[in-house]
C-alpha cells in the first residue's frame, strides 16, 4: 500500500510480450471495456494524458477503465475530491478504495489495545465518511498495524475485532465496507494472512468489515490463491493484483492472471480489481505495454 506513496513506478529493461492464445485475442478497439473492473492509479497513463489527474481520468475511462483507485484521496484538498467525484460520476466511473488516514501501515497498531491508537482510528474512519460522499466511495481501506508482541496473540486479535467492531458503527449507516488488508511488507505487520482475516471479519460480524484480498501479497505470503479465496469468499469484497516477483504489471512474473481473472469472472465478481502495483517499462510505450497486458489477461473465454 505505501509503497505507492514512496516511490515512483518501477522502470525496467524492455520487456517482450508473452506469445500465446491470450495475447492473439486481444481487442482491436482501444476502447472497449473490460470483463472485469480494473481501476488504475494516478500516474499509470500520465505520459500520454499529462499530470492533472481529472485529465488522466478523462484518458483512462477513453481506454474502457470504469474505475479508479487513489490511495491517497485524504490528503487532497476538498476541492479537488468534489471534481473528482463529480467526473467520475459524469463518466459512470466508481471510486475504488482509499486508504483510511491511521498513520502508516504499522503505526498506532489496534492489536496493543491503547486508547490513544483506537481514537487516531476512528477519527480516520469518521474523516474518511466524509470524504466517500465527495467521491462515492463504498470501500476504504485499513491496516491494523504491527503485532504487540508483548500481547499473547489472542489478546492481540480481540483487540483488533474490538477496535474493528467500533471502526464499522462508525461506517454502516453510510453504506461504507473497511476492507482489511493482509500484506506481505514485512513480518512484524499483525494481519498477514487470508484466514486470520476471514477470522476477524466473522468476528467483526458486519458488512462494514470485510477483506481486500491483494494477489501479489498474498502470492508472497501464502500462495494457493484460488483454493484460499474459495475458502474465504464470503467476506471478500475487494480485490487488488501485481505480478510476483517485481510488484509489475500482469504478464511480468509468476502469476497466471487469465486462469485467475476467469475465475473471478466465473465467481460472478462484481466488484473493483485495483491495478496497485507498478510498470516494468516508463514511458508512452509502459503505457501501452501496461493495456495490452491486461488485454491479455482479460481475453478468457
Amino acid at each position: 500500500m505505501d509503497f505507492l506513496k514512496k516511490s515512483a513506478l518501477a522502470v525496467g529493461a524492455t520487456t517482450v510480450l508473452p506469445q500465446g492464445n491470450a495475447w492473439a485475442d486481444i481487442s482491436s478497439d482501444p476502447g472497449a471495456t473490460f470483463n472485469l473492473d480494473y481501476a488504475p492509479h494516478q500516474g499509470m497513463f500520465s505520459a500520454s494524458a499529462g499530470k492533472n489527474f481529472i485529465d488522466e481520468i478523462q484518458y483512462m475511462h477513453d481506454l474502457g477503465f470504469r474505475s479508479i483507485e487513489d490511495n491517497g484521496m485524504p490528503s487532497r484538498s476538498e476541492s479537488d475530491q468534489t471534481k473528482i467525484g463529480e467526473l467520475l460520476a459524469k463518466l459512470g466511473m466508481r471510486m475504488g478504495v482509499f486508504v483510511v488516514p491511521k498513520g502508516g501501515n504499522g503505526q498506532n497498531t489496534l492489536a496493543a489495545g491503547k486508547q490513544e491508537h483506537l481514537d487516531i482510528f476512528l477519527k480516520g474512519c469518521r474523516e474518511s465518511v466524509e470524504v466517500a460522499k465527495r467521491v462515492n466511495a463504498k470501500w476504504v481501506t485499513v491496516v491494523p498495524g504491527d503485532y504487540e508482541r508483548r500481547l499473547p496473540i489472542g489478546v492481540q486479535t480481540a483487540n483488533v475485532i474490538e477496535s474493528l467492531k467500533r471502526g464499522a458503527e462508525i461506517f454502516e449507516p453510510h453504506g461504507i465496507s473497511m476492507v482489511l488488508e493482509p500484506l506481505s511488507d514485512t513480518p512484524d505487520l499483525f494481519l498477514r494472512y487470508t484466514d486470520q482475516t476471514y477470522e476477524i471479519c466473522k468476528a467483526v460480524d458486519s458488512p462494514s468489515c470485510k477483506i481486500l484480498y491483494d494477489v501479489y501479497h498474498q502470492q508472497k505470503n501464502e500462495g494457493n490463491l484460488i483454493k484460499l479465496m474459495e475458502l474465504c469468499w464470503s467476506e471478500i469484497a475487494y480485490v487488488q493484483v501485481g505480478d510476483n516477483p517485481g510488484r509489475n504489471e500482469p504478464t511480468t512474473g509468476e502469476i497466471n492472471f487469465l486462469n485467475f481473472f476467469k475465475w473471478l469472472h466465473q465467481k460472478e465478481y462484481k466488484g473493483i480489481v485495483g491495478m496497485e502495483h507498478g510498470m516494468s517499462q516508463s514511458g508512452k510505450d509502459g503505457e501501452q505495454r501496461l493495456l495490452q497486458a491486461y488485454r491479455a489477461v482479460d481475453a478468457f473465454r
